[in-house]
């Protein structure tokens, strides 16, 4: 087989990605500097041991996040590909610069729970529009992803543990107070990436099998104004060929679909699994009839 080129990303597709990069990494040094470390308040991975080793010794925070960082890039180089190291630097470089800026600015909120609702909401933002434009900031996320190949244990589960061990840490250098309040600005970080990576617009996969699936398939086109798919498929304990109906709809319109079906098939067979994010194909709503 012919080796295929890689494709080649546009100039506005690249000018894109380092907006948004780069505003991504703004934010998450602004929520460090502005709103959690003024309180003593750390984030999980490289940041949070950036934070304690800068109130530990004489250099600022700005050194330790770009430093302790690239060891571990240079160790995901090979396995992660060259654009994703390269967004990951650039990310960091700009996140570093940020909080050097920022060092001497004075908490933005004087109130530490506020500092901590919204300095994690801030950092979600920023790390989640990081990983949306294909990059990381922060090598756990890195070295994470290696051990994880390794071991064949989840990625979220050893970042888990490596967070776990930096927050009990945390509660020596600083206070067991501190420590606590980190958990919970590092829990709103990960609702807010989430969010950011997979989007407000919860979208639904939904698979039918019905005898009525001609029916059914042209109800769901005209009354909903989703396209469908129609696959071919063998029962495998009866061994009957069967045709099932797949199709992405919005979760506002899952009510709907599930009315639609059992019109025509109280019996019908629904599976319905979340999807992250859709791309392609012909998922915009067309007009209902």
């Amino acid at each position: 087989m012919p080796h295929r080129e890689h494709k080649k990303l546009s100039s506005l597709e690249i000018i894109k990605r380092f907006v948004f990069l780069t505003i991504g990494s703004v934010l998450m040094g602004v929520a460090l500097e502005l709103f959690l470390v003024p309180f003593q308040i750390i984030d999980g991975g490289i940041a949070g041991i950036s934070i304690m080793l800068s109130e530990l010794t004489p250099l600022p925070l700005s050194v330790y996040l770009f430093l302790a960082n690239v060891p571990f890039l240079i160790l995901g180089y090979k396995q992660l590909g060259k654009t994703f190291a390269l967004s990951t630097l650039y990310g960091i470089t700009i996140m570093s610069i940020t909080t050097a800026f920022l060092h001497h600015v004075g908490a933005f909120p004087e109130d530490k729970l506020l500092a901590v609702l919204f300095g994690g909401m801030i950092l979600g933002a920023g790390v989640g529009l990081v990983i949306r434009y294909g990059g990381a900031l922060d090598g756990i996320e890195v070295v994470s992803i290696l051990i994880a190949k390794k071991m064949r244990v989840a990625v979220g589960q050893v970042i888990m543990v490596f967070n776990l061990l930096i927050f009990l840490i945390a509660g020596f250098v600083f206070e067991w107070t501190s420590a606590m309040y980190s958990i919970l600005a590092y829990y709103i970080a990960i609702k807010v990436i989430d969010i950011v990576v997979e989007g407000l617009e919860e979208s639904k996969s939904v698979t039918i099998i019905s005898k009525e699936h001609v029916d059914i398939s042209q109800a769901i086109i005209d009354r909903l104004g989703r396209s469908t798919t129609l696959l071919q498929a063998r029962g495998g304990f009866s061994g009957d060929d069967l045709q099932v109906v797949y199709c992405v709809v919005s979760r506002l319109e899952l009510a709907k679909l599930k009315s639609i079906v059992h019109e025509y098939d109280e019996k019908a067979f629904i599976a319905i699994e979340h999807v992250s994010d859709v791309l392609g194909g012909n998922f915009s709503k067309n007009s209902i009839h």
